[in-house]
C-alpha cells in the first residue's frame, strides 16, 4: 500500500512539473505570434519575412527533438530534460535583445533546438509515470499546458499597450524556465520504467523505427503528426495575422485566439482522456471530422463572436488532436526505445511544424485571403485522418508492443 502512494505521488509530481515546463513552452510558441505585428513594424519585415522569423524555432526543434530523444535512452530523460530546458530558457531572453533579423532568425533556432529536445521527454515521463491503461489520459494533462501557457501570453499581450513592449514577452518567457531548473533538479523523478530497463544494450535507431513489426506503425505516426502540426502549427503563428487581416482589432484577433487556447486546454486533456476509454479509430475519427468542422467555420464565419467560437472548435480538436497522438507514440514504441522513437517522430513532427507558417507566409505573400489559407490547410487533415485511422486499426501489433512497454 506504501509504495503505491508513493508510486503515485511520484507519478503526479513528475505530471505538474511537465506541465508547468509545458506552460512555458505553449507561452514562447504564442509569443512570436503576438510580437508579429509590433515586431514587423521595427524590423520592416515583409510575410515571406516573418514566416522566417515564425518557423525559425520550429526549425531548431527538429534536430533538438531528434538528439534530445536519442541521448534520453542513453543517459536517462531528466538530465536531457533539464539541459533542453536552461537552452530554451537562455535563448528566449536573448531573443529580446536581437537587433537585427539576421540574428533574430539564428536566436530563434537555438530557442527551437532547446523546445526541441524538451517536448519528448515531457511525453516520455507522462507517459512512463503511469500504467499502460492511463498513459493518453497522463500525456494529455502535460500535454493541456501547452495551449495554457498561450493563452498566458494572449493575456500578457492585451496588458502590454506599447508597440516597443513585445520584448517583454520575451522576458518573462525566458526567464521563468531558467528558475525552473533548480525545482527539476531537486524535484523531478527520474523515469522508473527507465532506471529498471533503460541501461539495457541501446538499440541501433534504424532497428527503433523500423525493425519488421514497428516499419508501418512508424510511418503513419509520422504522416499524421506531420499534417496535423502542419496546421496546428499555422494557426498558432498566424491567427492574429488572419483575424487583422479580416477587420478585427489587436483585441479582438486576442479574443480569437484566447479562445483558440480554451479550446486546447480542454481538447487535449478530454481527447487523452478518451482514448484510454473508448476505441481509439472512434476518438480518432470523432477528432479529424470536428477539425474539418471547425476550419470551415473559421473561414467563413462574419462575427468576432463567431469566429471566437470557430476558434474554440480548432482548438479543441485540433491541439486535443494531436494530445491525443503524442499519447499514442509513447504507447508504440517500448520502454528502452521510448526516448528515441517518440523523438523522431517529433522530429518529423516539427517539419510540419516548420513549413505549415511558412507555407501560410507564402500563400499571404501571393494575395490569398485569410479563408483561401484556411481552406488550404483541409487536405492536410484529410491524409492525417488516413494515417491515424491506419495506426489504430492494427490491434494485434498494437498489443504486441504494448506487451514490452511497461
Amino acid at each position: 500500500m506504501e509504495k503505491s502512494v508513493s508510486h503515485s505521488g511520484k507519478a503526479t509530481l513528475t505530471l505538474a512539473l511537465c506541465f508547468a515546463i509545458a506552460i512555458f513552452e505553449g507561452f514562447d510558441l504564442q509569443s512570436m505570434g503576438v510580437a508579429a505585428p509590433r515586431m514587423r513594424a521595427e524590423f520592416g519585415l515583409d510575410n515571406a519575412q516573418m514566416a522566417w522569423a515564425f518557423s525559425a524555432a520550429t526549425l531548431g526543434t527538429l534536430p533538438g527533438a531528434l538528439l534530445g530523444g536519442r541521448f534520453a535512452d542513453k543517459i536517462g530523460r531528466k538530465k536531457v530534460l533539464m539541459f533542453s530546458i536552461l537552452l530554451f530558457g537562455i535563448m528566449s531572453i536573448l531573443t529580446a535583445f536581437a537587433s537585427q533579423y539576421s540574428v533574430l532568425i539564428l536566436i530563434r533556432f537555438l530557442t527551437g533546438l532547446g523546445m526541441g529536445g524538451a517536448l519528448p521527454m515531457m511525453i516520455t515521463l507522462a507517459s512512463e509515470a503511469v500504467s499502460d491503461k492511463y498513459k493518453g489520459t497522463a500525456v494529455s494533462i502535460m500535454y493541456s499546458g501547452i495551449p495554457f501557457g498561450g493563452m498566458l501570453t494572449s493575456f500578457v499581450a492585451m496588458a502590454l499597450a506599447g508597440d516597443s513592449e513585445w520584448r517583454h514577452i520575451f522576458y518573462i518567457g525566458g526567464l521563468a524556465p531558467v528558475l525552473m531548473i533548480p525545482l527539476l533538479l531537486k524535484f523531478l523523478p527520474e523515469s522508473n520504467a527507465y532506471l529498471v530497463k533503460g541501461h539495457q544494450a541501446t538499440v541501433p535507431f534504424m532497428q527503433v523505427l523500423f525493425a519488421k513489426e514497428r516499419r508501418f506503425s512508424t510511418v503513419q505516426i509520422w504522416i499524421s503528426f506531420f499534417c496535423t502540426l502542419v496546421v496546428l502549427y499555422f494557426l498558432l503563428n498566424w491567427l492574429p495575422l488572419l483575424m487583422g487581416a479580416q477587420g478585427l482589432s489587436k483585441n479582438e484577433a486576442n479574443y480569437v485566439q484566447i479562445g483558440y487556447n480554451i479550446g486546447g486546454i480542454f481538447g487535449s486533456i478530454l481527447m487523452g482522456f478518451l482514448l484510454d476509454k473508448l476505441r481509439m479509430s472512434f476518438v480518432i475519427k470523432l477528432i479529424y471530422a470536428g477539425i474539418l468542422v471547425a476550419l470551415c467555420c473559421l473561414a467563413i464565419s462574419p462575427t468576432v463572436a463567431l469566429l471566437s467560437l470557430s476558434a474554440i472548435g480548432c482548438g479543441l480538436f485540433i491541439v486535443g488532436g494531436q494530445s491525443a497522438l503524442y499519447g499514442l507514440a509513447a504507447r508504440f514504441y517500448p520502454t528502452e526505445m521510448r526516448g528515441t522513437g517518440v523523438g523522431a517522430a517529433v522530429a518529423v513532427g516539427r517539419i510540419g511544424s516548420f513549413a505549415g507558417p511558412l507555407l501560410a507566409g507564402m500563400l499571404l505573400s501571393f494575395g490569398s485571403s485569410a479563408g483561401m489559407v484556411i481552406g488550404a490547410s483541409i487536405p492536410m487533415i484529410l491524409l492525417a485522418a488516413i494515417a491515424a485511422l491506419m495506426l489504430v486499426s492494427k490491434p494485434k501489433q498494437q498489443t504486441q508492443l504494448l506487451s514490452s512497454s511497461t
